[in-house]
Parts: structure tokens; sequence; C-alpha cells
């Protein structure tokens, strides 16, 4: 009790800071959301690994490179990454999932063509569902079908379209979760597409 009381203080303590990514991984790591073994093996390979997004620098490169179409979708949404700071490499470490989760949600949105709106988000909510990364999400994705069609009945038809969608592109693809996807903002977005056995599309033109 003790110990989840101190973790408590600390997540409102980054809250308040404005350390976004750093609240979001103490705020999953709060709430301990369980995977199961073979998950938890897959995702050695990114055990340690935050490395900072710079989106001033993403910008630069290429249109129609991973990067740059990510830092498009960052900006054009008013988001910024969420980047873990090194004094929480300690809960990083004991947390894998949540932090990778955590740092490669927007990442997600912009492989799988989705949108920021509650259509888009339970989209990316039934892909991670599909791809078995946490029990916690199939309760998440239970509710959202619930509550997202009351919170916003005009994207009712686009919500089960997308729900399906995520569903099917969870099922094929790789597991993406333990892939380093800031190793290769340079590539081509549909590249990187191709290499997880995702749809490839056109960039969106700006």
């Amino acid at each position: 009790m003790l110990k989840k009381l101190q973790q408590f203080k600390a997540m409102l303590a980054y809250k308040n800071s404005g350390k976004l990514g750093d609240f979001a991984l103490l705020k999953s790591d709060f709430f301990s959301a369980k995977v199961a073994p073979e998950v938890a093996e897959k995702l050695r390979s990114v055990e340690g690994y935050y490395p900072p997004i710079d989106l001033d620098k993403l910008s630069q490169y290429p249109p129609g490179s991973f990067g740059r179409e990510y830092a498009d979708h960052m900006k054009r949404n008013n988001l910024k990454p969420l980047n873990v700071s090194p004094e929480l490499d300690e809960v990083a470490k004991r947390n894998v999932f949540a932090l990778r989760y955590v740092v490669t949600h927007d990442i997600f949105h912009v492989l799988l063509g989705f949108d920021t709106s509650y259509a888009g988000e339970i989209g990316v909510l039934a892909f991670a569902a599909a791809q078995n990364y946490s029990h916690s999400f199939k309760i998440s994705l239970w509710l959202a079908k619930l509550l997202y069609p009351l919170l916003a009945p005009q994207q009712v038809q686009a919500i089960f379209v997308n729900l399906q969608k995520g569903r099917e592109l969870g099922n094929k693809a790789k597991f993406l979760l333990g892939y380093r996807f800031e190793d290769h903002w340079q590539e081509p977005i549909n590249d990187v597409r191709k290499h997880l056995d995702l749809p490839q599309f056109s960039p969106i033109l700006h």
C-alpha cells in the first residue's frame, strides 16, 4: 500500500511538471498492466531503449520518410512526443511494456493510418488487442465499443469500420511493440510498413 502511495505521489509530481512522457509511464506502472510471458520475451529487444524524439530534426527529413510523416502527424495534431527522462530508467527497465506502448502509441497511428478521433483511437486499440500485448487492452476495447459511439455519435460508422480494420491489421502484422522504430526514421515510411507486414499507401500531402 505504501509503495502504491509513493508511486501515486510521484505520478502527480511529474504531471504537474509538464513531463507528459514521464507521467504516462508512471501512470502505466501504477496500474501495472500484466503481459504474458511470451510478450515479455518479445520485448527483450527494447529493454532500456527509449531514445529522445526530436520533432524539429524529424521535420527536416524528406517527404515520405517515416520520421517526416511522424513529425507532420504530431505537429498537425498539436501533439508532443512522450519522451521519458533518464531519471526514470529504473521504472523503464521494470516495466518495458508500459514504456514501449507510451512511447510508440502515436507511431502506431501514423503507420496504421488512423487519425486521432474516437474512430481512429479505437482502430489503434483494436490493433493492440489483436496483437495480444496485454489482456488490459481487450478490456479497454470492450469499454471503448460501448462508450465511443455515445461520445461521438457522428462517428459511429467509422468507429465500427476501424474496429474491424484494426483487428485485421493486428492479426496480419508482425509484433510491432518490440520493433525499434526510432532506428528507422530516415527510411521511406512504406518500406517500414512493408517490413512489418502492414498495408502500404500514399503519404498524406499537406
